[in-house]
């Protein structure tokens, strides 16, 4: 009789799911297919008009990093400074790509050594940089979201 009321008390122990409710069952789903969502990673990368949606993934990376330098190049093109000391020197930008496609400087990072010899040097990137086109932004499970990356800038006057 003693086995008999253990394997029933275990067995109760084990069954305790039966009595959640729909919304508890829905909500501890929902909680476990977040937790294995990786946040920090996109699905599709945004695309320009000349990259293809159906591509592989890194396939789709380079030809996101390759036409955004493309057109940071064309952006930049033309910009002339003066200076009086020589500058070997990077520096970063960030931008991000919201949810619609629009790209748009978020920072431009501070470095005194260029700002000391071109003091309007972020204003005039920025300017430059804010002015690009729109792209197909990228996607996390089918939704649109927005990305922040990060591009260098070297500055060599030799």
């Amino acid at each position: 009789m003693r086995k008999l009321v253990v394997l029933s008390f275990f067995g109760l122990l084990a069954s305790c799911e039966l009595f959640m409710s729909k919304e508890d069952k829905t909500q501890k789903m929902v909680n476990e297919e977040l937790l294995s969502i990786d946040w920090n990673d996109v699905d599709q990368y945004p695309l320009f008009e000349d990259c293809d949606e159906t591509a592989t993934k890194p396939a789709q990376r380079d030809c996101f990093q390759s036409a955004m330098l493309n057109h940071f190049s064309k952006a930049l093109e033309g910009l002339q400074f003066q200076v009086d000391k020589d500058l070997n020197d990077t520096m970063y930008i960030d931008f991000s790509i919201d949810e619609h496609g629009f790209i748009s400087v978020l920072n431009v990072e501070e470095n005194t050594a260029i700002l000391n010899e071109i003091p309007d040097f972020n204003a005039k990137i920025s300017n430059r940089l804010n002015d690009l086109t729109t792209v197909a932004p990228a996607l996390k499970r089918g939704i649109p979201v927005g990305l922040k990356f990060r591009l260098p800038i070297v500055l060599n006057t030799n």
